[in-house]
């Protein structure tokens, strides 16, 4: 076990997935009972509360999470020993309590009103069933019209059409909305202004369920107003929620890197960087690396053609120093977005939907989370 906070603690282990409802109270102190109630209806959570360990056989085995009271870990004293058996108390000074948490087994001792974020969060994971984070990717252009955009809306659409969960992130309040590229600028749900007041933790299935529903996947867009810019700290909540929920999440990324920017690139899994093959484009794109790469590890660069003489996506990654994903194939819907009927990447057999597709299967495999 390890300090932290005031608290002692592990790291909670995963769970499979899907909400597993809310933690089990044991605890006779009317007080601390109340504050507990509170916190799980912060965190979400209906919990089973009890002044021992439950009469009902598989009660005290099957909650996702124990709260036992310090008053009531003499009468848990007994119980089979499990994980996520938490003590709560409220004594700073009382040495007795980490004796008492041996005694029933617990993997944390947290002290009220320190630990209540802590807490909260903790409650929030095991209602929600949180369990292997989103494979998150950012796809950023390396000079402006360089495609990104519109590769960032193909990857989200051929994920969603493998049926697997997907959130497509619009990170550039300058865009234009990517709602309207996938032809929902209409569409009912929250962008991104509702969100500018988030703080702590946001609920990863209340996202979703708020978020406008386009071609089987959420997307968190900006919308026609006049706010341009969500404070770094509601980034990093919903961006966090949106994790937790599993699946993929792509966030298309501006080309200028500010605190908001900043958060959304800790949280990436692999950066792709949209080249055209020019000279200039390449010289521009060496930058916006530089900037990226100073908070992200994995960049990958993905080459647009047509190629001049003596240039082609080997040449670009080199130039750049980068992995290479290889060359997004020319498509309508890739070149001339406005005018395309179909989101991109929507036809199946199409040369950007394979591409996708390629990427998907093999960044699954290079990240561990096939």
């Amino acid at each position: 076990m390890e300090t932290v906070a005031g608290t002692v603690t592990h790291d909670p282990s995963p769970g499979a997935g899907g909400r597993q409802g809310g933690p089990l109270i044991v605890t006779e102190d009317t007080e601390l009972l109340d504050d507990l109630l509170r916190l799980c209806a912060a965190a979400g959570a209906t919990p089973e509360v009890h002044h021992g360990v439950p009469e009902r056989r598989g009660s005290w085995e099957a909650a996702p999470l124990v709260l036992v009271g310090d008053d009531a870990a003499r009468r848990v004293r007994g119980a089979v020993r499990r994980r996520g058996v938490v003590l709560v108390g409220r004594d700073q000074d009382d040495s007795g309590v980490w004796r008492r948490a041996v005694e029933i087994g617990a993997e944390h001792v947290l002290m009220l009103p320190d630990g209540e974020q802590w807490l909260v969060d903790r409650i929030a994971d095991v209602a929600e069933g949180v369990g292997r984070p989103a494979l998150t990717v950012g796809v950023i252009g390396g000079r402006g019209g360089a495609g990104a955009s519109t590769l960032a809306c193909a990857l989200a659409v051929t994920s969603a059409r493998e049926g697997v969960r997907t959130l497509l992130v619009d990170a550039d309040p300058l865009g234009g909305g990517l709602d309207v590229l996938l032809g929902g600028e209409t569409a009912e749900g929250l962008r991104w202004p509702a969100f500018a007041s988030s703080r702590g933790r946001v609920g990863g299935g209340a996202l979703e369920e708020s978020l406008p529903e386009l071609h089987a996947l959420r997307v968190l867009s900006w919308d026609r107003g006049d706010r341009i810019a969500v404070p770094p700290q509601a980034v990093r909540a919903v961006l966090a929620a949106a994790r937790r929920r599993g699946g993929t999440v792509v966030v298309d990324l501006p080309r200028r890197i500010d605190d908001g920017v900043a958060e959304v690139l800790t949280q990436l899994d692999v950066g792709v960087l949209v080249v055209p093959a020019e000279l200039r484009a390449v010289a521009a794109a060496g930058r916006v690396a530089s900037a990226v790469g100073m908070v992200l590890r994995d960049l990958r660069v993905a080459v647009r053609g047509p190629y001049p003489p003596g240039l082609d996506d080997r040449e670009v990654a080199r130039l750049l120093g980068l992995p290479l994903v290889g060359e997004v194939p020319a498509e309508p819907g890739l070149s001339r977005p406005d005018d395309a009927t179909a989101p991109p990447g929507a036809a199946p057999r199409g040369p950007l939907a394979r591409f996708c597709k390629e990427f998907w299967e093999r960044a699954l495999v290079e990240t561990g989370t096939a």
